[in-house]
């Protein structure tokens, strides 16, 4: 059986992480979002990138949310 890869992987570095939420590797970096380290290597957790895009602000409603 061959592995499926069109799937988003659960730990990704920020170039990866940037891409997925829809904004540049500054930004991302700017971005009060957590990492994991994983043998020295920074890596953005996509349950906590859901969490931070799925708080944001919607057009036409009141603009508190986000983190």
């Amino acid at each position: 059986m061959a592995l499926a890869k069109d799937f988003a992987p659960r730990l990704m570095p920020a170039p990866q992480a940037a891409h997925y939420i829809g904004v540049s590797v500054t930004k991302l970096r700017e971005l009060p979002i957590p990492r994991k380290i994983l043998d020295g290597k920074r890596l953005y957790d996509r349950l906590d990138l859901d969490s931070y895009a799925d708080g944001l602000a919607t057009e036409g409603e009141l603009e508190n949310g986000g983190w």
